[in-house]
């Protein structure tokens, strides 16, 4: 029994002890945090310590093909601490510091800078900015190596604060859609539909307020490390989008048009290869005449947005159709009486083109897109069942929002049913033949893009993947409807008419013998502000390439054209068919020379891992391992070939007027030859060269902003 006693007054001691100690402990952190925490606190506000928010590196957005169409190019705002410059190096150095800053900056006078720096380091300031701007990555470089900047004896004095710039190396190519990002958080296309992705997660570091109010980095006291944004991998292509862009512009000014927009699909998958959108704009220039000047730019997504979301105009007639012929058992061969052009609907006439016999096939009324002819055709048979008809135009996905697109801002369609309270006598005639609905160009594109998919409709594509380096965090698959339109007869009608167009209706000037073009001209009249139509049009045209497997869809889309051609036929097919023949023509190319594919492998060698390089770097290090070479080549940049034991040189083929290809070089070497070339050089990673934002060989512009990726 006193054994037990004994053993319970130890557990009775123990407890109290843990009790004392938890006791002090707890005395100790409320300490901590509320007594010396807050004298911590008022010592940091002394010294004007406080953790503010550090920016995340926001990701990058690329083309299909891995291409940047955007990305933050580190930069660095150049600070100085003059007051521990060792007073002899200062004495002595300082004009010379002063003269290289006044040269490179170009902001003031070297005698100004003495002034800057000499004031600043009387007055014991511990921090003063310098220069007009934040240098690049090679400039720090360069400025580590200036006097006193090198100086090291009382610590680094030189201060290098990491900034960042978004910057877009194709700057007007798809530049409505990669988007922006304004200081307030507001942008566009996929830089804001991202947003969540791209910005990454900020974090916190310290610094310290210094006399005028600005803030030093501390270089201590990380509290929270930033977490980089991930990147966005979308469908788009330089190539196509760069062909497309041109083809428009070149268009536009021909026609001296209000606006314009092209968007290439690829058909199977229902990927957007390209989106070009182009408005006019005033500039500061006057002409000869004293007229104000006008440039194209991309000023507003009229490929996706509302603003373009309007009456379609004939491009709607090919949906018409369909639900005739699904809905009856119509022959193309069946006759149509379209009078002298003209029919009455109550208190509006519906007109045609002038030319037209008076009685005229289902297909020609088609092809020759009589709005006689096939608001006469939907009339009779829809007119007293009118819901049977926008029945069909919703299971053509012609009222379904493309949410598969997943940008912000994208226009939904609007599709009249006999439901809504502006539905009128007149309202079936002028819906069929593309009035009294609004709906975008991308959504009649998606529409004949499942005609030319044989009659399955995929969902619209612009973002493949979201990825942190290598990690793919999120997949967009594409995705396929598992019906078909409509039946496979009536699909074959539809694609005969499609052609027809081309061969012998509206758009037969496009017609060319090296590969054929389906599709359909439209031409909508305008409304103005009090609801009227007026002598301003909307061209456009829509279809698909070649006609016997297809592989390419398009539309484009002109607005207010000037001059005697305003039709769809004459003003927006023939800039459909200058982006297919170039597009026709670049896939040919490639197929007739599928070497252009890859690079040509690299034979083993015992020379160290090496992709390219200066020659006399090689040589040497050749010579050091008693490796035999064969130079067969006099061109600086080089790549090895060869067998085990001899090492050949292959040149890298630059020409002077071309942009070279710097992969496989190291940091050094590709900022050497790109900065000789006139080009300024961004850099992103270490390592070497894995990509380059502007392609070898294209046309080299000096001064133009080139982007390296290492790895």
């Amino acid at each position: 029994m006193s054994v037990r006693k004994e053993i319970l007054a130890r557990v009775r001691i123990i407890f109290l002890v843990m009790f004392g100690v938890a006791f002090l402990v707890g005395i100790q952190i409320m300490n901590l945090q509320w007594v010396q925490g807050q004298q911590w606190q008022d010592k940091a506000k002394e010294l004007g310590l406080a953790y503010r928010t550090k920016k995340a590196t926001r990701g990058n957005i690329y083309a299909d093909d891995g291409v940047l169409l955007a990305t933050s190019i580190p930069l660095y705002k150049v600070a100085l601490d003059p007051v521990i410059v060792n007073e002899d190096i200062y004495k002595d150095k300082l004009d010379s510091l002063s003269k290289l800053l006044a040269n490179f900056f170009q902001d003031k006078p070297a005698r100004d800078y003495i002034i800057k720096i000499n004031d600043a380091r009387k007055g014991r300031k511990r921090y003063l900015t310098l220069g007009n701007r934040p240098i690049t990555f090679t400039e720090k470089q360069k400025l580590e190596k200036w006097p006193i900047f090198r100086e090291k004896q009382n610590g680094a004095c030189v201060m290098f604060e990491k900034v960042e710039e978004r910057t877009y190396p194709f700057e007007a190519l798809a530049a409505r859609t990669v988007g922006y990002l304004n200081e307030l958080n507001e942008g566009v296309g996929i830089e804001i539909s991202f947003q969540k992705e791209l910005a990454g997660e900020e974090g916190k570091a310290q610094y310290q307020r210094l006399a005028g109010g600005e803030w030093k980095p501390t270089g201590s006291g990380v509290r929270v490390r930033p977490i980089d944004g991930q990147d966005v991998y979308t469908t788009l292509n330089v190539n196509i989008q760069h062909l497309t862009h041109e083809a428009l512009m070149k268009g536009l000014k021909e026609h001296k048009a209000k606006y314009g927009c092209a968007i290439v699909m690829e058909v199977a998958t229902g990927e957007i290869k390209a989106i070009a959108n182009l408005g006019r704009a005033k500039t500061d220039d006057i002409d000869t005449s004293g007229k104000a000047v006008y440039k194209y730019i991309e000023n507003y997504n009229y490929a996706l947005g509302d603003q373009v979301s309007d009456a379609p105009g004939s491009t709607f007639k090919t949906a018409s159709m369909l639900a005739l012929m699904e809905d009856t058992t119509v022959k193309l061969t069946d006759t149509v009486d379209i009078g002298n052009g003209t029919r009455q609907y109550f208190d509006r006439v519906m007109q045609d083109a002038k030319g037209l016999p008076q009685r005229i096939s289902v297909q020609q009324a088609f092809e020759q897109s009589s709005n006689v002819g096939i608001s006469f055709l939907i009339t009779r048979h829809f007119g007293s069942k009118p819901s049977k008809y926008t029945n069909y135009l919703e299971k053509f996905k012609l009222s379904t929002p493309l949410e598969s697109v997943r940008l912000l801002g994208l226009a939904k369609p609007y599709i009249k049913t006999p439901t809504d309270p502006t539905w009128s006598g007149v309202t079936l005639p002028w819906m069929s033949v593309g009035y009294e609905s609004k709906i975008s160009p991308l959504q009649i594109l998606a529409f004949h893009n499942a005609i030319a998919n044989n009659g399955l409709f995929v969902h619209p594509r612009l973002v493949r993947t979201i990825r942190r380096q290598d990690k793919v965090l999120a997949k967009f698959t594409e995705k396929k409807e598992e019906k078909m339109l409509c039946s496979a007869e009536n699909l074959q009608k539809l694609k005969t008419m499609l052609e027809g167009v081309v061969e012998r209706g509206t758009a037969k000037n496009i017609k060319t013998d090296k590969y054929k073009i389906a599709g359909k001209t439209g031409t909508a009249k305008k409304i103005n502000e009090k609801g009227k139509y007026v002598q301003k049009y909307r061209a456009s045209f829509v279809g698909y390439f070649p006609a016997e497997k297809p592989k390419y869809s398009c539309i484009v889309v002109i607005d207010e054209p000037q001059g005697a051609e305003q039709y769809g036929g004459d003003v927006s097919a023939p800039i459909f068919r200058d982006i297919a023949d170039r597009l026709y023509a670049q896939d040919a190319d490639v197929q007739s020379k599928p070497e252009l594919k890859r690079e040509t492998p690299l034979h083993q060698t015992d020379l160290p891992a090496s992709h390219a390089g200066y020659i006399d770097d090689f040589k040497n290090v050749c010579t050091e391992l008693n490796i035999s070479t064969q130079p067969k080549t006099t061109e600086e940049i080089v790549s090895p070939t060869g067998g085990r034991y001899t090492v050949d040189w292959q040149a890298r083929q630059m020409k002077s007027n071309q942009i070279p290809s710097v992969k496989g070089l190291n940091l050094r070497d590709a900022v050497y030859l790109l900065e000789n070339k006139g080009l300024k050089v961004y850099v992103n990673g270490r390592g070497r060269v894995k990509t380059q934002s502007l392609a070898p060989g294209a046309p080299l512009k000096k001064g133009e902003k080139i982007i390296i990726n290492l790895e």
